[in-house]
């Protein structure tokens, strides 16, 4: 692999990875930040708050992905690649050197939610920006293990994140921690960030994008005319956007309030489940460039709704570390077979001049809908069904949307340019 195309690899997944990495901080860190920055007198309303605030970024992630994915599909990949990561540093350093509300009252929790705005819109544009752009860069038969390298950036972020906040609580002193400790795993993403920058600001243009933009004046396409593939991309999302949320991000809360796990192991578990997620993900998408990216999402969709009940209700029977750690190995691996092919997959569904913007519409729609609110919909179940299993529904409800979705897969793996529009 020549020098130049492992820097294409690294500007897009280190920055990826570090979108990713803020936003999975900030939700391990919620309650120390709420008791923080939206202080009040009771503990449940300063949750809420905080969680509100999380929501936020939600909110703002499709104007982000609109405008972003816009601008990266008519000034370019790197041009756009560039701008998001700028944006997300100055968000992290906000978050990370913000007085809290003793110091300097209420404007600690606007600064929070001004970073989160600032946060979600970045992020909108990450996702479609830069698996365009590795899609784009990968040579003929290798769309797929490259596209996969964007969902091991995420896998990576949450790895990383899910330690930093375990060496946090498990080293500081709860003082230590409410006074400088949770700003750790901040400044060491914002670290980070200049690198970043560094390496995208060297980075070539694509040559799909270059050949499209010559033909783009005299065709002007239209995001419009490419509604039937939005809707793929939103159905294919809803599924791995659902197990994200549910299966990596909820998982210690579940575990702590519904099995009576302690936070501790919790996280040991979930470091396993990552680590798994990690190495399926480019094996399957590896697997794609040989049989398609449509039998791979479609193996996974079934295999996965299959075990969800089973593994939730064995867990539950009898809740231990052993138990909850081997469920989200098979999990997190089942979710590491469909994140391999998606990102490429998505990416197919465009013609190269409204790539971005048609990726960037129904990734962070079906993200804002059903990710962000994903743990306030599986509390509601577990309330109203009276069931502590209810979050397995929620997921598989995904699954069966995902599989369907996948039916409607145009498969482009045999063919030997991205650019081809259809």
């Amino acid at each position: 692999m020549p020098a130049s195309r492992n820097k294409q690899i690294a500007a897009a997944v280190i920055g990826n990875a570090l979108e990713w990495y803020d936003f999975v901080v900030y939700g391990f860190l919620t309650v120390i930040i709420s008791r923080l920055f939206f202080p009040s007198d009771s503990e449940y309303t300063s949750l809420l708050l905080t969680m509100a605030t999380f929501g936020v970024g939600f909110f703002m992630r499709p104007v982000g992905g609109i405008v972003l994915g816009m601008y990266a599909d008519r000034k370019g990949r790197k041009a756009a690649l560039q701008l998001i990561i700028g944006l997300m540093t100055v968000s992290m350093a906000i978050i990370a050197f913000a007085p809290p509300f003793a110091a300097i009252g209420i404007a600690a929790p606007l600064l929070m939610v001004f970073a989160r705005l600032l946060q979600g819109f970045a992020t909108g544009g990450e996702f479609a920006s830069a698996t365009s752009f590795l899609v784009e860069s990968a040579p003929p038969g290798k769309r797929g293990f490259y596209g996969s390298l964007q969902m091991v950036g995420q896998s990576l972020a949450a790895l990383f994140g899910a330690i930093s906040g375990a060496l946090v609580t498990r080293g500081l002193a709860p003082e230590q921690i409410d006074s400088w400790g949770w700003r750790l795993p901040f400044i060491f993403g914002l670290l980070i960030g200049p690198v970043g920058i560094y390496i995208r600001r060297y980075l070539d243009e694509t040559d799909a994008f270059v050949k499209a933009r010559s033909a783009v004046a005299a065709a002007k396409p239209s995001i419009l005319h490419h509604a039937r593939s939005i809707a793929v991309a939103f159905g294919l999302v809803i599924c791995g956007t659902i197990s994200f949320y549910v299966v990596l991000v909820y998982m210690p809360t579940f575990a702590r309030t519904q099995l009576g796990i302690p936070l501790a192991d919790a996280f040991i578990a979930q470091v396993i489940g990552l680590v798994c997620l990690t190495a399926v993900t480019p094996l399957c998408g590896a697997l794609s460039d040989r049989v398609g990216r449509k039998p791979v999402l479609m193996a996974a969709t079934i295999a996965y709704f299959a075990l969800l009940y089973p593994l939730f209700s064995w867990v539950h029977a009898a809740p231990s570390l052993e138990r909850l750690a081997l469920m989200q190995a098979i999990l997190c691996s089942l979710v590491g077979v469909y994140f391999g092919p998606i990102s490429t997959a998505l990416a197919e569904q465009f013609p190269t001049a409204v790539r971005s913007t048609g990726m960037a519409i129904g990734y962070n729609f079906a993200v804002m809908l059903f990710g962000g609110f994903a743990q306030f919909i599986v509390t509601w179940l577990i309330r109203e069904t009276g069931s502590p299993l209810a979050p397995a529904f929620y997921v598989m409800f995904g699954a069966v949307v995902g599989f369907a979705a996948s039916l409607f897969v145009v498969d482009r793996y045999r063919e030997e340019h991205l650019s081809k529009t259809h």
